[in-house]
């Protein structure tokens, strides 16, 4: 060994002692949270930024590496986290935003049918008060002024029907139209929850690694003379 490798191996040895403290309360306290916990988070990162900092200071490649690991595992948790959330969050505005519009699209077709209705009865009236004014008239009149009186009369009928029709295609283009985005976000939310779980399992993944980078030191240190 290098003289100059004194000090540092000193400064190392050091610093496991010091760090001891630090891996008993993650393997004892840390550990028992919820992976995706901040405070769990917020720790493991802390202790990730401590070991890649001191294994760089130090020349300790492998503590700058479980560093990187730990750093790496919480960010995406964290991101996870922050994905999943955002995309409950969307999921239960889409599915609230489709439930409006249907009932709102339920409403407008009941407000047209009782419209419809209406206008019909109206234009039934007004025909028949037409028709029967019609008929006072054509009694005074000749034939060819009641037969004008009863095609006007249906003019105006096929006219209001002709109205409703069209009425009734916009109302229906209109339903149609806010359906299909509210299923869109719906849609979209639900690729946002899958992007949160495919991160969640890439953490997972990373732990594992982790961990059993871990157990691995922790074998070697027994296994030391």
């Amino acid at each position: 060994m290098n003289i100059t490798d004194v000090p540092f191996a000193v400064l190392r040895f050091q610093y496991q002692l010091a760090r001891f403290p630090l891996q008993l309360i993650e393997d004892r306290v840390v550990a028992r949270m919820d992976s995706e916990a901040p405070a769990r988070l917020f720790y493991e990162r802390s202790l990730g930024l401590l070991d890649t900092t001191v294994g760089n200071a130090l020349g300790a490649p492998e503590w700058e590496q479980r560093g990187a690991a730990l750093i790496e595992r919480s960010d995406q948790l964290r991101r996870a986290a922050r994905l999943d959330a955002a995309a409950t969050e969307n999921i239960k505005q889409a599915g609230s935003n489709v439930k409006v519009t249907r009932e709102t699209a339920a409403q407008e077709r009941e407000d047209a049918h009782v419209e419809k209705v209406r206008d019909i009865q109206e234009a039934r009236q007004d025909a028949q008060d037409r028709k029967r004014a019609a008929v006072e008239s054509a009694e005074k009149r000749t034939a060819a002024g009641r037969k004008r009186a009863d095609d006007a009369a249906a003019q105006r009928k096929g006219a209001v029907e002709a109205a409703k029709q069209q009425e009734e295609a916009e109302i229906r283009a209109a339903e149609r139209s806010v359906t299909a985005a509210a299923d869109a976000q719906l849609k979209d939310a639900q690729k946002q929850r899958g992007a949160a779980v495919s991160k969640r399992a890439e953490a997972d993944r990373i732990e594992e690694l982790a961990d059993a980078e871990k157990e691995q030191r922790q074998t070697e240190r027994e296994d030391e003379p």
